[in-house]
Order: structure tokens, then sequence, then C-alpha cells
């Protein structure tokens, strides 16, 4: 094939990647300078066309163009209609360039038809714009937030196939005719098959590797005349690297680039109206990855549209908006890559699953029963299964989630189901890094070595003589870091290296302090060793499922090692880091409260007690001989200052030579100590509280850790301590406004906001709330839960927005569901903020940004 025509053909297939994206979007939101866009790439298709003699092809663009051109002009409006004709051309274009690219030649057709229609588009019996009528009034798809707009990406290359050309940057868009300074500029791309690529990549790699042995070496030999050229060879090795890194990574916003004209075709051919948002799009990969998950994303969408969405109809009879949702999100997560597709229809049918799987002899009855829904889920990734009831162009035919798992399994990555009736279904992928070379820090924990991505590790602490010493709750480790309880995780034990640590065991060794999920953990080792650039390579099928890697790599003395995934140590210790974000974005409905709790013994009773671990600032086991009387009541010297004791219950004092437990509270200056008689245990578990009566410090009551407990009233306590503690040190105090169903909550975030200095006013609902504000209260702020029953968090800052003394306040949302789908919907609501419960200093934060900003502007 001529090179001229190949060049053509890359180019205007870039075009056509961006013309689908830019259409979508200009029937959603017209705007000039969209149109002027496609206008312009259009032109240039068309041009091109003309130079090589391509008739069929330049008639089929002159034809786009015409119509193009009046929207343009403004002499005709932008409608539905007008823009699946100009699709269904991009179609035409598209069908007629693979002919071109297969024989060389324009294949046979006729596009008169085609041409008819958008001619007829074009004339003037169509219709020009009257007078102030906006372009496009009713469309099909339902504007996103502005801040929830999807990015549009910049050219794509071509599908891959064997020495077809890809373009190392961006070239930027063909000048219009007659601009010449533009004409002018330098071109600053070229183009390179991916063949090479893939051979630089691998030459890179393997330059690493030796580069990393030639290190080793000078290391054990010391100082030598090698020592010096061989810093520089490992300088200019990193950069090679980078910047061949560079050439194959990918945002993976490449692979979503189809996907809003394939929504949008669907909810026109299924009668159905779509939204799809569209986040962390900037998050980049490594191409054969990329093009190895395209399909998969495809499919999984069109599943969303097709069986997980329902129609106007039956969303309207829901309480739903009749617009579905499709949330598409990718992150980064330690050495992976998550990207979770989740949409709000109306879930997995799992009664219709159980029986297709009954009916194709998948599963016995007994085994059925015995199944929870997560496992029933999973049929839908059998090959052949589908729920569907009939066979349609868009699904039913039992081919594709199969594939899907398949696919990704293929690059040592994993996929996993979550829905919730009503609810929605969310489906989630997690890709390692493949042929990725990546900063990670060589731990040991007993003989062997691990390497941690650099990217997770937050900071190194030392354990020991000389350094941090670990506390004990009940037969877990924690280290105390800057005033807070970090869950510590015994690499050695979990790998089943070493034996379990026994409590209160004197302990030697770093701690490396990772950040997994939305939370953070000690990692406890024996030693580390040094950070070094490592080549990522896939975990083997037969170690696929050990949660705890996530791949592998061959060090500079040429050691294999496996690579640690921080979110997968956490899941597989058992932590429930990050849950509540998760379940979110699993769709999953929570009817109670998720919290973690310290649990107690005081006053001598054998029924145990909790308080919210996040208001303890530290654990103590003071020796008796420290507590004093003073004045009316027990203290200790405590940190250069005297710090009041409270008993919880009957107390007495220890007998000499034993110690006091006591959980100390502390705001800024105050301190206060709560005396008590054994630490049990810290938990996260839902927590379903029973309320008290006229018990004055308790909440209520639960079941936790499968027994009755009671839950402290910790504002009770504090009072009764030191009835000073949530008093003010003059100023104005701001007012702040609290609207939060669950009483177990307000009475954790109000004394904490209290005794920052803010003046409380509390509302169990929404309704409550709007009453205040017709009976003309005034705050500085609000702060809302989300999920509450009637108005939720998202209605009633949609109502506080529609007008009124209120409109302009700024809202925070303060909610126990924090995972990135969640952050997006908020943040497009118009949330000022958007933190998690129990996050102290987070919500302080917030609520100080928020009203310094309305202050200065007014």
């Amino acid at each position: 094939m001529d090179d001229l025509i190949a060049e053509f053909l890359t180019e205007t297939n870039e075009a056509l990647a961006e013309l689908d994206t830019a259409l979508v979007q200009l029937e959603r939101a017209p705007d000039g300078e969209t149109l002027a866009r496609i206008f312009r790439l259009v032109h240039t298709v068309k041009g091109t066309c003309g130079f090589f003699g391509l008739s069929r092809l330049e008639g089929v663009a002159h034809a786009a163009e015409n119509l193009l051109g009046l929207y343009r002009d403004g002499e005709r409006a932008v409608t539905p209609e007008g823009v699946s004709a100009v699709l269904a051309s991009i179609d035409a274009i598209r069908t007629i360039m693979a002919g071109l690219a297969e024989t060389g030649a324009e294949p046979p057709g006729d596009d008169a038809a085609l041409r008819a229609r958008l001619e007829a588009l074009a004339a003037p019996e169509a219709g020009a714009v009257p007078p102030g009528q906006e372009a496009l009034t009713e469309p099909l798809l339902e504007p996103a937030a502005e801040c929830e707009e999807p990015e549009l990406p910049g050219p794509l290359p071509t599908p891959a196939n064997d020495g077809a050309p890809t373009p190392l940057a961006a070239a930027p868009a063909a000048p219009a005719a007659g601009t010449g300074a533009e004409a002018a500029l330098p071109v600053q791309a070229i183009r390179v098959s991916l063949p090479v690529l893939d051979d630089l990549m691998t030459l890179a790699s393997e330059l690493v590797l030796v580069r990393n042995q030639l290190l080793q070496v000078a290391r054990s030999q010391g100082d030598s005349a090698f020592s010096a050229p061989l810093q520089r060879l490992s300088r200019i090795t990193s950069e090679l690297q980078e910047g061949v890194m560079k050439t194959r990574m990918q945002p993976v916003s490449a692979a979503w680039s189809k996907l809003p004209r394939l929504v949008r075709d669907l909810g026109q051919e299924l009668g159905k109206r779509i939204e799809l948002v569209m986040t962390g799009g900037e998050t980049e990969l490594d191409r054969q990855v990329l093009e190895l998950i395209r399909d998969p994303l495809t499919h999984m969408v069109r599943n969303c549209a097709d069986h997980g969405l329902e129609g106007p109809e039956e969303r309207r009879r829901a309480g739903k908006p009749e617009a579905g949702r499709i949330l598409l999100s990718a992150r980064q997560e330690g050495g992976r890559i998550l990207i979770q597709i989740a949409d709000d229809g109306r879930g997995l049918d799992l009664d219709r699953v159980r029986r297709r799987a009954l009916e194709r002899g998948l599963v016995t009855e007994a085994a059925l029963a015995g199944m929870d829904d997560a496992d029933v889920a999973r049929f839908v990734f059998r090959p052949g299964f589908s729920t569907a009831e009939a066979v349609t162009a868009v699904s039913g035919r039992g081919v594709g989630m199969d594939v899907v798992r398949t696919n990704i399994e293929r690059i040592g990555g994993s996929v996993d189901l979550r829905s919730s009736a009503g609810r929605g279904t969310t489906l989630t992928i997690r890709i390692p890094l493949t042929l990725a070379i990546i900063s990670g820090l060589i731990v040991q924990a007993e003989a062997e070595r691990f390497a941690v991505p650099q990217a997770a590790v937050v900071e190194l602490v030392r354990v020991g003589p000389g350094g941090a010493t670990l506390e004990w709750v009940n037969v877990a480790p924690v280290l105390r870091l800057r005033g807070q309880l970090l869950p510590l995780v015994p690499l050695g034990a979990l790998l089943g290296l070493a034996p379990a640590l026994e409590a209160g065991a004197a302990v030697e060794g770093f701690v490396a302090v990772l950040h997994a999920d939305a939370g953070r953990f000690g990692l406890l080792v024996d030693g580390v060793f040094d950070t070094e650039e490592i080549v990522v390579k896939p975990v083997a099928p037969i170690l696929r499922d050990l949660a705890a890697f996530s791949g592998n790599t061959i060090l500079g003395d040429g050691g294999v090692i496996m690579i640690l995934d921080p979110g997968g140590v956490a899941r597989l210790a058992g932590l429930s880091l990050g849950r509540a974000g998760e379940a979110e974005a699993e769709g999953a409905a929570q009817s109670t409260d998720t919290a973690q709790l310290l649990l107690f013994r005081a006053g001598g009773q054998p029924t145990p007690l909790a308080v919210p671990l996040g208001l303890v600032a530290r654990l103590e086991a003071l020796p008796a001989e420290s507590i004093e009387l003073v004045g009316e009541g027990p203290a200790v010297q405590y940190r250069g200052r005297l710090m009041p004791l409270l008993p919880v219950g009957a107390w007495s004092r220890p007998q000499p030579g034993a110690t006091q437990q006591m959980l100390v509270f502390q705001e800024g200056e105050r301190m206060l100590g709560l005396m008590v008689d054994e630490i049990l245990d810290v938990v996260q578990e839902p927590l379903a509280l029973r309320p008290s009566g006229a018990r004055p410090g308790f909440l209520g009551s639960a079941i936790i850790a499968g027994r009755g407990t009671d839950v402290l009233d910790c504002a009770h306590w504090l009072r009764l301590g030191d009835p000073a503690w949530f008093g003010h040190s003059g100023g104005p105090v701001p007012r702040l406004l609290v609207v939060e169903d669950s009483g177990f909550f307000r009475q954790i975030v109000v004394p904490a906001l209290s005794s920052a200095g803010y003046a409380v006013t509390e509302c169990a609902d929404a309704a409550a709330a709007l009453a205040l504000r017709e009976k003309g209260a005034m705050f500085d702020a609000v702060l809302t839960d989300i999920e509450m029953p009637g108005m939720d968090g998202f209605d009633l800052l949609a109502e506080i927005r529609r007008g009124g003394p209120w409109a302009a306040l700024p809202v925070v949302a303060l909610t126990s569901r924090t995972g990135p789908r969640d952050m997006a919907r908020g943040h497009a609501a118009g949330f000022n903020d958007y933190v998690a419960k129990f996050d102290r200093d987070r919500v302080l934060a917030a609520l100080g940004r928020a009203i310094s900003g309305l202050r200065s502007a007014a």
C-alpha cells in the first residue's frame, strides 16, 4: 500500500475516534466551539479524500460537511435526527476505510440513501432556527453535571495490527484553511510501529535488570574505578526506561473513547434515557493491557444498559429519575489499576440466576441452598450463562461475561460482581501493572524478601530499642503514631513464615506505613533494604488466587521475589480499611451504621462496654501509685499536666504494684482519663443501636462481637469529668446545623464539633432542618448525612440550593460512603466537601474551608 494512503488511514481513524465523542457531546450540550471542531475534522477528511481521488469517501464526507456547516452557521437547529445522520456517515466512512486498508482501493457500494438523508436534513424545507430558539431542547442523553463532563481524549491510534503505525504523541488537529501561522508550526510527532515499541520495552527492561546486577556487584566491592561510571549508567538507564515507558503508557480514557457513542446508540435502541459518567480517565496503564480490557469494558457497559437499567416507566414507578446512570471510574490502588462499572438499575435477579443454574445443571439444589448471594451472582461468569428471556441484538446469547473474566485473568487480573436488588450492580476489575517498571521498597520477613510498591509507602518507623514501642489491644499489635492507633500486620505470621506474635512480646524491626484503599495500616517486617527500580511481571496462574501478591520481579542479585499488593494484604489480614466506601461503590444497601469500636470492661460488671475508637486519644496502663486525690476526685500527673480521672461505675484504688487501665480523651489542652478494668478488643461491625431510656451516660445497647454491649455516651462522661470541656474561648462562634438521623452518630459528632468551637444545632432528619429555615433560623454552614429516611442528603441539598435564605450556605456531606463513585457524585451535586464519618480532622478542615470561603466571598 502506498505510504501516503497508510498515513491518511491512520490520521482519519484518529479523527473519527474524536468525532464520535464530540458528536455525542454536541447532542447533549450544543456549543459553537464543539461544532467548529467537528466541522474542521470532517472538512479535513473530505479535502484529503479529494486529493487521493477517493470519490465514494468524498461524497459521504461532503454531504455530512454540508449539514454541519448549516449547524455551525446557525441556519439549522442541531437535532437528534441530524446527529444520528452524521454518526451514520462516520460509520460509513469507517466501512469504506476498512476496505481501502484491506485492498488498497475503495470497496464498491451505494451511499445514495445516506447522502439523501443528509441532504434532506440540510434542505431549506427542513426548517431554519427560529429567532431565540435553542439548538437542542430535548436531548436524548441527560446532561451530566459540569464537573462530571467526560474528558474528551485526544487522537487515538488505530486498532492494533502488526506493523500498524501508532503515534508517539497526539498530533495537533489539522488547521483550518487559510491560517498560515498555524500551518507554519513544526511537526511535533512522528509515528513508530508497535512492534518497534515492544522491542524497545523489552530491551529497556533487560537493561534495568543488568544495571541492578552491576550495582549489586559494585556495592560488594566497595570503592572502585567503576563506581562513577556505573552511577552515570544508572542515571541514563533510568531516564531511558522512563522515556520508553511513556511511549507505551496510555490513559485508560483511550479505552473509553467509543463508550459515549455506544451508550447514546443503546439508549435510542432500547428506548431508555442513559447518562454515562466517567472519572479517573487520566489513570495510565500499559498499552497491551489497554487493548485487552477494551472489549471487556464495552461488553460490561452494554450489559449495564440492557440488563441493569430499567425503562423510564419502570424507573418512575420505583421512585427513581427517568435517566439511568452508568458510572465508570478508574484509579491506581497500590500495584494495580482498579476499574469499576456501576449502574443504578434494578440489580441482578438472583432468584432467576438460581433457577437458570439449576436448569443448566451447574449446581445441585442442596449446594445452591448453602450458597450466599455473592456466590450465586458469580454464575453469570459461566460460559453460555444468561438470564435474558429473549435473544436480542444487544445481549441474551450467553456469550460475553465468561470471555470478560477470561481476558482479565489472562493478564493476572480479577473481576468481581456485586449487586443489590433495586439499587444496582457494580463490576470491579483489578488489573496488575504488567510490563511496567516501578520503584519498590525491598523488605524482609524471616529469610524471605518482598517488594512493596513505593507509591503505597507513607513512611517507615523503627520499633524496638531506640525506636517506637508496640502496644497491644487484647492480642492485636498496634502502633501509636502521632497520637493515632495504627493496626499492624506482621508479614511473617500473615504468610505463614513465622508463628503469630504473642501478646505483650518484645518486638524489634520496622513498620512500613502503607496506604490501601481508604485507610492506612502498618506492615511489620524484620528488615528494610533499599528502594530499587523493578520490572513487574504478572503473577503466575498457579498463584493467581493469592490476594497478597500483585506480581513478581528479579532483583539485581538474580533473586526472584514477590511484589506485595497492599490492598490484598489488608484484606487477607481481615482489616476493614475503606469498606464503607467500597460498600457504596457496590451499591449495597446499608440499613445500619458501621463503626470501629473499642471494647472494654469497667465497674466490675461482666457486660462489655464500647466506645468509638476514633474518640480515644490514647490507651494507658499507669502504676497505681501515680494516682492522687486532688480536690474532689482522683487525678494523675500526665505529660507535664494534672489530668483528672473518672471511673466508669464502681471503682476502688488498685493494690500497690498493680496498674490502672484507662482511656485518655484529649481536646487541645484538656485531657481526661476514663478508668476501666480491662481492655478487650477493637472491632469494626455494623451497629444496630437500641436506644436506652433513662440510663445517663449510655447511648444504648447493641450486639457487638456476638455479645450484648452497652455503648457509652462520651459527651456525658466528658462533661461529668470536666464541666468546662465544651466551653468556648471567646470571639465569634460559628453556627453549625448538623442533620443526622442516627442518634449514635450525633452523640459522636456534636461533642467533637462543640469542643472545636462551633455552636451546634442538631436535627434528626431533613424535614426538621427545613422547618428551622421556615422559622428564620440562620447558620454559617450545614453538615448533613447522605443516607436518611424520607428526604436524603442529596434532596436536602437540592432544596437548599433552590432558593431562600440558605441558598448560599456551605453544605458539607458527612457519610460512611466515601468511594470514588460517591465522591464524584457528591461534588457534582454541589456539596462544598464530602468527608467520612469519624474522620474528625477532615470534618473540621472541610468546615473551616467552607466557612472561610463564604466569609471571604462576602
